[in-house]
């Protein structure tokens, strides 16, 4: 279960996909310089593999332990943890006046996938502590900012976000927890927040010594629904004078779950206020909950896209090496009768092929839209647009190739990738939970065929399609797949609201597959470039050409034929039988 960075290949996508020499450009990131990007993708690659990556099997059979309310985790995770603190890797896109490295969110994304490919369900642990960040950015108090942003920005604390309830599931209006505002005594201004949550991600543990929740509760009167929900900071502990985490605040952890896989991270049944007073910040204001939560949700639906280029990427770096010693059986045809590694037999090269296109190209997708948000921050509007059209795709689309890698990895394997010792079977029992968190896949189609293709009066999806129509003049089946999204999209925005829903999941794969095309028809562009002029690496080069050749002869027109799907509308979907 080795694990290998693909430096070569991040920094490859980083300039022709990201394009980060024009961010550097800029003078907030003008760090990003091609020897600081080239030392951070190397240098996290290299610590991703000598301290995350040993640890990915430990998790897995040796999981997090809960007792009496506190949680416990594997052997060695706490100090990988302190390493990954000491050594800074969690600051890097950080604001600097809060001790933050202020570089582009696209190297962060970079440093979450090494970690996360190393190991996935540890590296929960910062991606929803990012999200918090950018939350308090966007809406917390200078206050809250300066109280709370330089612990979690180093990573000495953890944040995280609290929505689900029992019962509710992703109707986030559903929920029950309340908050009450205290008027008077030396608490005046806080509320108490009193409720249950569940499956909170890293809700508890022994990585540091304080935890930052951003709760959802309800305010006394306001009204049901997502309107009336206000979001809330709630520390596990409070602040003494000294500004040291020492008061217990009532926050509690009933249980962690026991899951299908992911076991290295603790998912935890939070209770609220329970026995003790729970007091907590409101952030964004009374019934802005909602608005602030989107910001901390949009992060974190992106690196859970991030989290399928990371399954992908190990199941396949696996299934290539056993390909690579496993021997058996000649080659069909050959006058050679000596058995052969099974990397030679076709069958097996069609899936390692299709694994490596695959990976790449959700990679690309992740990092263009991490991209594009970094553009949206430095001013420019028409990649805010394109980077809030893409957050659907990348979450869904990169999570689904995560699940396709992963199960080709066990196919590759044989019957010896249904036996847990060879570790193929982690990677999919980890790929299965990424489709359904932070909005489930099938959410993120309804918000593609429902606010997405609204936006800017439809311009933000018209124009990602106009641009992959500019760059596929010379791939003719990337060119007949964008024409039919073109027809598609007109259709549906006139469709009704069952009929666009019925198309949204077929429509979301089409277009994703369109944009991931168009961005391996540039790489392919920038492949032959390069050899052409004699420089890079050669070997990486070909089979960069080969990968993107294979997407879009391969990939790209299968992906024409979901038209009809879509096309179809509500009425193909007829009611259910009841099941006796």
């Amino acid at each position: 279960m080795t694990y290998t960075p693909p430096t070569t290949e991040q920094l490859f996508v980083l300039n022709h996909i990201a394009r980060v020499d024009a961010m550097a450009a800029h003078e907030k990131y003008a760090a990003a310089t091609p020897d600081m990007v080239e030392a951070i993708v190397t240098g996290i690659g290299e610590f991703a593999a000598d301290v995350y990556a040993p640890l990915n099997r430990v998790g897995d059979v040796t999981n997090p332990k809960w007792q009496d309310g506190t949680v416990t985790m594997p052997p060695g995770f706490k100090d990988a943890y302190k390493q990954f603190v000491e050594a800074g890797w969690g600051s890097l896109d950080g604001p600097g006046a809060y001790g933050g490295q202020d570089l582009p969110f696209t190297l962060a994304a970079v440093a979450i996938e090494a970690l996360g490919t190393a190991n996935m369900g540890f590296t929960l642990c910062p991606i929803l502590t990012a999200g918090a960040i950018h939350a308090l950015m966007a809406y917390g108090t200078e206050d809250q900012r300066q109280t709370w942003l330089p612990k979690l920005v180093t990573g000495e604390w953890n944040g995280t976000m609290n929505l689900t309830e029992p019962g509710a599931g992703s109707d986030v209006g559903a929920l029950r927890s309340t908050a009450e505002k205290v008027t008077d005594g030396p608490d005046a201004g806080l509320y108490k927040v009193k409720g249950q949550k569940i499956f909170i991600t890293f809700g508890e543990h022994d990585l540091t010594d304080n935890i930052v929740h951003l709760v959802l509760a309800r305010t006394p009167g306001a009204p049901e629904g997502t309107r009336g929900i206000s979001l809330f900071l709630v520390p596990k502990y409070r602040l003494d004078a000294e500004g040291n985490p020492t008061i217990s605040n009532g926050v509690h952890c009933a249980s962690i779950e026991h899951k299908l896989g992911i076991h290295g991270s603790p998912t935890a049944v939070m209770v609220y206020g329970e026995g003790e007073d729970c007091l907590g910040e409101i952030v964004g204001g009374e019934m802005g909950g909602m608005k602030a939560m989107f910001v901390m949700m949009n992060n974190a639906r992106l690196m859970v896209g991030c989290q399928g280029v990371q399954i992908a990427e190990r199941a396949l770096q696996q299934a290539a090496r056993y390909a690579a010693e496993r021997v058996q059986s000649s080659l069909a045809g050959a006058a050679d009768r000596t058995p052969v590694t099974i990397e030679h037999h076709p069958d097996v090269k069609r899936m390692l092929w299709r694994m490596r296109a695959q990976t790449e190209a959700a990679r690309a997708l992740i990092y263009y839209a991490a991209a594009q948000t970094d553009f949206g921050k430095l001013g420019d509007a028409a990649a805010a647009l394109r980077a809030d059209v893409l957050i659907p795709l990348a979450k869904a689309h990169a999570t689904d190739i995560g699940c396709e890698v992963a199960s080709l990895g066990v196919q590759v394997h044989g019957g010896m990738g249904f036996i847990e010792e060879t570790g193929a079977a982690q990677h999919y029992r980890d790929a299965r939970i990424a489709p359904i968190y932070e909005g489930t896949n099938g959410i993120q189609a309804a918000d593609l065929v429902g606010r997405k293709l609204g936006l800017a009066g439809g311009d933000g999806v018209r124009s990602l399609i106009d641009d992959i129509a500019r760059g596929s003049a010379d791939f003719p089946q990337l060119a007949e797949l964008t024409e039919i999204c073109r027809h598609v999209t007109d259709w549906l925005e006139q469709a009704s609201a069952p009929d666009r829903l019925a198309g949204s999941y077929p429509y979301l794969t089409m277009l994703s597959t369109a944009t991931c095309g168009w961005l391996m028809a540039t790489e392919q562009q920038a492949a032959k470039a390069a050899l052409e002029a004699g420089g890079g690496d050669s070997a990486f080069l070909e089979a960069k050409i080969v990968s993107t050749r294979f997407y879009l002869e391969q990939i790209v027109p299968a992906a024409t034929g979901l038209a009809s799907s879509v096309l179809a509308g509500d009425a193909a979907l007829a009611p259910l039988p009841a099941i006796a």
